[in-house]
């Protein structure tokens, strides 16, 4: 809706009031005008026609019509500008005489109206109003009265009058009321023009001046007086107009000064952006330097404690006395406490750089948690210390995420605990909570009855090198660094990490992380449906132990008797009705206490066809005392799942001897390997961690040496230090690839490097894979299974690999060569190839992917790892493939010219899961 200017709105009060009165007064002028016209004629018809009807009586009595004539005649004359017409009708309604005969006239001669009048009536039309009148006989022949003689009608006198002089005055009664409306209205219009002009006219004048002052004009121009409130107005803007001059005047004095401020700041933040500038040049300068050193660090300490703890190992296999054995478990405990401080130190500074990135591998929870148990174990059994683990059956144990870290966070927390508590309890609860399809997030809590923390000092804890007892006279060691590097990981995972803890009450440790669901899970190769309906008598007095068994037994569907109690344990005994198939004990005190708990062996022996123990314990003799006094065999706690189920499904399993597996003598694999390294130790360790396992081994120093043995001698493997005198490592490489016997002869880098972008830098330079030291034997085997060409294997060696048969039929499947590489471990070579399977849904993604992106660097790098994982799991057709298509890409990186290998790799895997599934 449009507002109304101040001109319109005086128009608007000023003309509609004068139109309303107006049109109220002249109509009611009007109104009563023409009613007052009407009543009028009225009066008149009646005032001529009722003495006229007394004036006729008489003649009409004589009959004279001559006289009748003369009366109507009179009248007619006397009013003719109203009198229409006057007419004489008798008694009977026969027309007597009449003034004026007209064309409506024949209308009177039929009306009804003349019966039975008894006084004057009036009809109403258009153009005439008609006045009937009766003439009444008023005269008596006698003296009585006789009504109805005395009021006998004589006839009618009929008058009819003209409306027209009545409907004119009307008219010009309506005209003249429209006329001074119209003057009225004319008359308000032009007083509320002025009236506006006399408003406007100042009204003008002051918006204009304040647009002036808006636009910032000195001058008003308002210099003339005014009426009324308009000269304050004119007074009050003037003023306001010589204040904004002041303001505006002060204001640019205070613009200049602050402009003139401003440049003499910018000069100064200048200055400082370019002394920040070479500052931040100067402190990346220096974490190169620094990132450097840790490098070059790294390499000069990892060197030497490869040696170490190399020989350590090696030491441990020849003849040694108990103080010989004492002297080499201390070096290698502090060898390995260095290298965990080194690493602690190197992984905090890929978390400064930012260059800590997780993997995305699928692995099983339960093994990779049992891991980390079984390496912690020796350190809780040494004081004396109950360590379980309870994960939730609702858990999944097929995830996709990076199990190195979370083994790492794992040892972080329970190495921790273990050191912090000197009697009691570590307790590891694991569970879940599914977020949706896709992704779950692993819950763990790792609660133990050490020492505790005081609230003031948690905070430090997850800073860099904080402790909570930071003093020289501190009691436990460290860094400071395990917990955030704990902390960081634990976030790279989408998680959170808390703790709950007061002193002498212990703490609780609780950690969350993000893993994704597998698309593929293939079933468990645990042998449960050997124990189906199986009786267990299980004693265990360790409440959280105790629980954490139990639910792995009811998982597996064994009916179990539980016993928390020595009480509880004998009366089970006693109940004759009862036979167990197996019986486990369990009990904290069993490695002190060996008296009662080979008491308990004894009186359970006839109950149970299999007695079995666990302990506190990773002794060798202790084991094999228990097993003297009855057992059937002896696990260290905390229990590895799947041990558990193998033990104790083994008797009951056609496939699985019981007793005294025979172990195959290790033979030398038909290989040639060249070994370079400017260190003797750790030449001379590799060498001897080569010997072991493979026939013929080549030396040399440096690089220089290396090039010159690839010239003349061709070899199978090639590891290769990076840091050498004469001509390192990465130059050796090259040369070696470029011209020498052994263009494609996998190189692999022996380096103490650990920082993830140095190892792809590793790859780029043509390095087939890299060896971290200090070396390890199970990885050095692992390297040589994964780079080296298809071994021959004689007649006489297969017949020494046991058999087992294939976990389901297929053509693309060698399951002798899996064995093979298994060593005749058929666990361990199903182990592998379900590895493969698992990974192959992910791989045709990946593939798929990679090859409609046309990216030829990330279809290398599926292709490489797939290559690796086909190595050791009997599919040679995937393998030669693998092969085919990595060493094209290699020399050649267009995806064009290896589409069919391609097409035929992908259908190849296709086929293979089709195969398991069915």
């Amino acid at each position: 809706m449009t507002k109304l200017g101040l001109r319109d709105s005086v128009l608007t009060l000023t003309l509609i009031p004068t139109v309303i009165i107006g049109l109220l007064l002249g109509g009611y002028f009007t109104i009563n005008r023409y009613i007052e016209l009407d009543e009028i004629l009225y009066q008149q018809g009646t005032t001529i026609s009722e003495p006229l009807a007394i004036a006729l009586e008489q003649p009409l009595l004589e009959k004279n019509k001559q006289l009748l004539n003369r009366v109507i005649s009179y009248t007619h004359n006397k009013h003719s500008p109203v009198v229409k017409a006057i007419a004489l009708f008798d008694d009977n309604n026969k027309l007597i005489i009449t003034s004026n005969y007209h064309r409506s006239f024949d209308d009177l001669l039929n009306n009804e109206q003349l019966n039975n009048l008894n006084a004057t009536q009036v009809h109403k039309t258009d153009d005439l109003i008609t006045f009937f009148t009766p003439i009444i006989n008023h005269t008596s022949p006698d003296t009585k009265w006789d009504k109805s003689i005395f009021q006998t009608s004589l006839g009618t006198v009929v008058l009819q009058l003209n409306r027209d002089q009545a409907v004119i005055g009307q008219q010009r009664a309506l005209l003249v009321s429209g006329i001074v409306i119209i003057l009225a209205l004319v008359l308000a219009a032009i007083l509320a023009l002025k009236l506006s002009h006399m408003f406007m006219t100042p009204l003008n004048k002051l918006v204009l001046a304040t647009d002036r002052l808006v636009e910032g004009k000195r001058e008003t121009g308002l210099n003339e007086s005014m009426i009324g409130e308009f000269e304050l107005l004119r007074e009050g803007l003037n003023t306001i107009s010589y204040s904004m001059v002041m303001q505006k005047d002060e204001m640019q004095k205070n613009i200049d000064q602050a402009t003139s401020d401003y440049r003499e700041t910018l000069e100064q933040y200048e200055t400082q952006n370019i002394q920040l500038t070479m500052a931040k040049k100067e402190a990346q300068d220096a974490n190169r330097v620094k990132s450097d050193f840790l490098a070059k660090m790294s390499h000069e300490l990892r060197t030497p404690l490869n040696g170490v703890i190399g020989f350590t190992r090696q030491l441990h296999k020849t003849p040694l006395n108990k103080n010989q054995k004492d002297y080499l478990d201390t070096i290698e405990l502090s060898a390995n406490s260095l290298m965990t401080i080194i690493s602690d130190i190197l992984d905090f500074s890929k978390l400064e750089a930012g260059a800590m990135e997780l993997e995305s591998i699928q692995f099983q929870l339960r093994d990779t948690v049992n891991e980390v148990m079984t390496l912690l174990a020796p350190s809780a059994h040494d004081k004396q210390l109950e360590l379980s683990i309870y994960i939730s059956p609702q858990v999944p144990d097929h995830l996709t995420g990076d199990p190195t870290r979370l083994k790492q966070v794992l040892i972080n927390l329970l190495s921790n605990a273990i050191k912090f508590t000197e009697k009691g309890a570590i307790k590891v609860d694991i569970s879940h909570r599914l977020l949706d399809d896709e992704r779950t997030s692993i819950l763990v809590s790792v609660a133990d009855t050490g020492v505790g923390i005081p609230v003031d000092k948690q905070d430090a804890l997850f800073t860099a090198f904080g402790q909570a007892d930071s003093s020289i006279t501190r009691k436990f060691g460290g860094t400071g660094l395990g917990l955030i590097i704990t902390k960081h990981i634990v976030e790279a995972m989408s998680g959170k990490i808390t703790l709950n803890s007061a002193p002498g009450n212990g703490t609780c440790f609780t950690f969350n992380g993000v893993f994704r669901l597998p698309n593929h899970v293939f079933a468990s190769d645990l042998p449960t449906k050997s124990l189906l309906g199986k009786h267990v008598l299980y004693l265990e007095p360790h409440e959280h132990t105790h629980h954490a068994v139990l639910s792995l037994l009811n998982e597996w569907q064994i009916s179990v008797t539980g016993c928390f109690s020595d009480a509880e344990f004998l009366a089970a005994i006693d109940n004759k009705e009862q036979q167990y198939d197996i019986c486990i004990i369990g009990d904290m005190a069993s490695v002190n206490d060996m008296q009662r708990l080979k008491a308990h062996v004894k009186a359970v022996r006839e109950s149970t066809d299999y007695l079995y123990l666990m302990l506190n314990t990773v002794s060798h003799s202790m084991r094999e005392a228990f097993i003297g006094s009855g057992a059937d065999a002896c696990l260290s706690k905390p229990l590895n799942h799947r041990k558990l189920c193998e033990l104790l499904a083994a008797p009951y399993r056609l496939d699985h001897p019981v007793h005294n597996i025979e172990q195959n003598e290790q033979t030398l694999l038909p290989l040639k390997v060249l070994v370079v390294d400017d260190n003797d130790a750790n030449l001379k360790l590799i060498y001897t961690l080569l010997n072991e396992q493979v026939e013929l081994i080549d030396t040399a120093h440096n690089g220089s040496q290396a090039y010159s043995l690839s010239k003349s001698h061709k070899y199978d493997v090639i590891f290769m230090d990076i840091q050498m005198p004469i001509m390192d490592g990465i130059t050796a490489c090259k040369l070696i690839k470029e011209s020498s016997l052994n263009e494609d002869t996998p190189i692999i880098a022996v380096t103490a490097h650990a920082l993830h972008s140095e190892k792809e830098q590793l790859l780029k330079d043509g390095f087939e894979g890299y060896l971290t030291k200090p070396i390890d034997e199970d990885m050095l085997n692992q390297i040589i299974c994964d780079h080296s060409p298809q071994l021959p294997v004689s007649r006489d060696k297969l017949k020494n690999i046991p058999q087992s048969p294939p976990p389901f039929k297929s053509v693309r499947l060698d399951w002798g060569i899996a064995l093979q590489h298994a060593g005749g471990k058929s666990e361990l070579a199903l182990e592998m190839l379900n590895m493969l399977l698992l990974s192959v849904p992910e791989t045709l993604s990946l593939l798929a992917q990679a090859i409609a992106d046309e990216d030829c660097k990330q279809v290398l790098s599926i292709i490489h790892k797939l290559h690796g994982a086909c190595c050791y799991t009997g599919v040679p057709k995937l393998k030669s493939l693998a092969e085919t298509i990595e060493t094209a890409l290699k020399s050649n990186c267009v995806l064009a010219s290896i589409e069919p290998e391609l097409f035929e790799l992908q259908d190849e895997l296709e086929n293979l899961l089709l195969d398991a599934k069915n």
